[in-house]
């Protein structure tokens, strides 16, 4: 058997699609091009003074300047137990949490502690970009289950029937979605709960966006709407995008005792302790209260609206209002097979460099989320940049034929 340079299952990991975005809009800007972005997935404001000042004073304390306990400071875990109880009912102890290096480590790890060889996975498409990665790397198999902008992007329970084989180990349920801005009412969340629950189906839910909803929608939490759940069900979190961390890379699994166990213990042969500078910070910004996240969704809504509007108005293009995190994701298979500047529209793949070349407007095609003719454009951006990329867009687009 020939051996390559690679192993097979890291060469066959496909490159973030968000990253790869955002580092050609990057070197376009470098070039003095005046691109706009609209690809980053991270609030655009700075993370809270008083989350910095515990950083700060971290730094200066000797204490955290040695290895700390894997799976987290003791304080971080109970202080997150407490977190999770007062912003979504669902009762922990410390001993279920265990701190990451940002939610990417927490969905890596989950996956690895559930999945065997040949196991399948249910991703409900649109999906974040990373999420099949893990799957495939532990050995398992990712299987896509689609929805669309008339499904309101929500998987049904009798979509994840069909879908489910002897194989099926896990589900990746996230509500409010990224990519799409969906949010799952708790009639839905139930029912899929209870499905899972009949046909021995593990959920890893995602609810890092749990406090981005808007229009009065509601998050909610499985486990806490249906509590039988609580011993197959991984929940992942982080103080990303709540507090406006994303740099600080800190992230938390919730699991049952065992599962927590193992995950500490894999954790402590790969990173051994999250940075405790970081993890400092992170018990600042979830013993605190949700003021920053109340200002910073302020600023959201109303970029959200207008985001949809100028998006919505565009001919061919269809989209839903987001009800959550902080993403439109726009139809544009109305736009597939017309030609735009003397260039056949074969995918939004092609589409979004047709875009970027011509527009300086950057953007992540659906097919990174499993989602051709589709396409992600985030609001967490600057209110005047985001009205003059999606101007110019709409009169490239203008030019259609």
């Amino acid at each position: 058997m020939a051996h390559g340079r690679i192993a097979a299952r890291i060469a066959s990991i496909a490159p973030s699609a968000t990253l790869a975005v955002s580092n050609k809009a990057n070197q376009l800007k470098a070039a003095g091009e005046p691109v706009i972005g609209f690809g980053a997935g991270e609030p655009d404001f700075p993370t809270p003074d008083y989350i910095v000042e515990a950083a700060v004073a971290a730094c200066r304390d000797p204490k955290n300047h040695k290895y700390t306990a894997t799976g987290g400071l003791p304080e971080l875990r109970e202080a997150i137990a407490v977190k999770t109880l007062r912003d979504s009912g669902y009762n922990v102890t410390a001993n279920q949490v265990v701190v990451t290096n940002g939610g990417k480590h927490a969905v890596f790890n989950s996956i690895a502690a559930l999945v065997d060889e040949g196991d399948e996975v249910l991703i409900p498409a649109p999906y974040w970009t990373t999420y099949p990665e893990p799957v495939r790397i532990a050995g398992g198999v990712p299987v896509e289950v689609p929805t669309t902008i008339q499904s309101g992007f929500r998987v049904a329970v009798d979509q994840l029937e069909a879908a489910r084989t002897p194989n099926t180990k896990a589900l990746i349920f996230v509500s409010p979605s990224n990519p799409t801005g969906a949010v799952y009412p708790k009639e839905e969340i139930e029912a899929i709960a209870h499905w899972a629950l009949a046909n021995g189906v593990w959920v890893i839910t995602d609810e890092i966006y749990e406090h981005l909803t808007y229009d009065g929608v509601q998050f909610h939490s499985m486990p806490t709407l249906v509590p039988e759940i609580a011993d197959t069900c991984i929940v992942l979190n982080g103080v990303a995008k709540t507090y406006a961390m994303t740099g600080w890379r800190v992230g938390w699994v919730i699991a049952p005792p065992d599962v927590a166990k193992a995950l500490d213990n894999l954790q402590s042969h790969q990173t051994s302790n999250v940075d405790n500078i970081a993890q400092r910070a992170a018990l600042a910004a979830v013993s605190g209260d949700l003021t920053a996240v109340a200002a910073m969704k302020v600023a959201f809504d109303r970029r959200r609206l207008v985001m949809h509007k100028l998006l919505d108005a565009i001919v061919g293009v269809e989209c839903l209002v987001p009800e959550g995190a902080f993403y439109a994701f726009p139809s544009f298979e109305g736009l597939l097979g017309r030609e735009l500047g003397g260039r056949t529209i074969g995918s939004t793949l092609e589409l979004a460099d047709i875009v970027l070349e011509q527009a300086k407007v950057a953007f992540v095609p659906g097919e990174a989320f499993g989602a051709p003719g589709y396409a992600r454009f985030s609001f967490a951006m600057g209110d005047d940049d985001m009205t003059e990329g999606l101007t110019r867009l709409a009169d490239l687009l203008a030019q259609v034929r």
